[in-house]
């Protein structure tokens, strides 16, 4: 199995696009060699800048420039994009609807020993709110790039989630389409919903299950918006409940997500496994993982609960 870091993937990608588009910019905010933007920073320092900790003028800016028809990205870590600079990403972003793509990095509680000031736990949340607003959270490197591309592709805000250590390459995933969910594995007796990093440990989950005769379905639920209702409700009609997993926050999020189309369309039983009201803290992140109840164990107990 491939480990990479979904931020290397990033910064190749952006280099990549950098080649053949020249209206693609990129902007920092001081920390440009975590993100990975320094790549590009490096291949065109005419179309990279870095406004130090100014994270709410970054974002401004990018308004700016996307007003003049740029390709804007856009990248720190994820708490100080969603948080620091909310104001902006909702008043001059996404209700012009212009074309700036946050790529936020360091999101989590993966991002470990940084501790609590640096580990976004809400940001989905955050996002999801505003209007406009698409969001991807690709399960590892390959998708990575599967997002970015479609950001490009497509006009308008993006956020983009994207995490601190290096990640597992999910094989033998279905063809990426933005916006339609991405069925790994099939199954009667419950459904795994999963995202970000979570979808491999929902792998192992349904590995370990199998072996005791329990035959899990899972869903790789890579864009949160547009939400692919169209899967989910048609999954519900099939299995006994889900379990949705998410390395955020159960509430906003992806949880959230699907909550909301269930109880509108087809009430279903619902497990989350995320973290519940908690803020983070500093430790290793398979400590905090375990800590926080989000191991493929985790996900092993919440499906016996569907299933009685």
């Amino acid at each position: 199995m491939e480990f990479l870091y979904q931020r290397d993937i990033y910064g190749q990608t952006l280099v990549e696009l950098g080649r053949i588009n020249k209206d693609i910019v990129v902007l920092d905010a001081d920390l440009s060699t975590s993100t990975r933007t320094a790549l590009f920073a490096k291949e065109f320092p005419e179309r990279f800048f870095n406004f130090g900790v100014a994270e709410q003028n970054m974002l401004a800016t990018a308004s700016g420039l996307a007003s003049c028809g740029k390709i804007v990205f856009v990248s720190t870590f994820a708490m100080f994009a969603t948080g620091r600079a909310w104001d902006q990403i909702r008043n001059t972003v996404a209700y012009n609807g212009f074309n700036v793509k946050i790529v936020a990095s360091h999101a989590g509680i993966s991002v470990g020993p940084d501790g609590s000031s640096h580990q976004a736990l809400e940001d989905i949340a955050l996002m999801r709110v505003i209007p406009n607003m698409n969001i991807i959270v690709p399960c590892d490197g390959p998708q990575t790039r599967d997002a970015v591309m479609a950001a490009v592709d497509n006009p308008g805000p993006f956020y983009i989630r994207i995490g601190r250590p290096k990640v597992p390459t999910i094989e033998n995933k279905p063809e990426f389409k933005f916006g339609k969910a991405q069925v790994l594995v099939e199954g009667k007796d419950a459904t795994i919903v999963a995202c970000g990093i979570m979808v491999n440990e929902a792998l192992v989950a349904v590995e370990n299950l199998k072996k005791k005769g329990i035959e899990v379905g899972l869903i790789n639920l890579h864009t949160l918006r547009p939400l692919d209702s169209e899967t989910i409700l048609n999954t519900a009609k099939e299995t006994r409940g889900f379990v949705v997993c998410e390395e955020h926050t159960v509430v906003g999020g992806l949880a959230s997500s699907i909550d909301e189309i269930l109880a509108e369309n087809h009430p279903t039983k619902v497990i989350r496994v995320g973290i519940k009201n908690r803020f983070g803290q500093s430790g290793e992140p398979a400590e905090l993982l375990s800590e926080y109840n989000l191991t493929a164990g985790d996900i092993e107990k919440a499906v016996f609960r569907i299933i009685g």
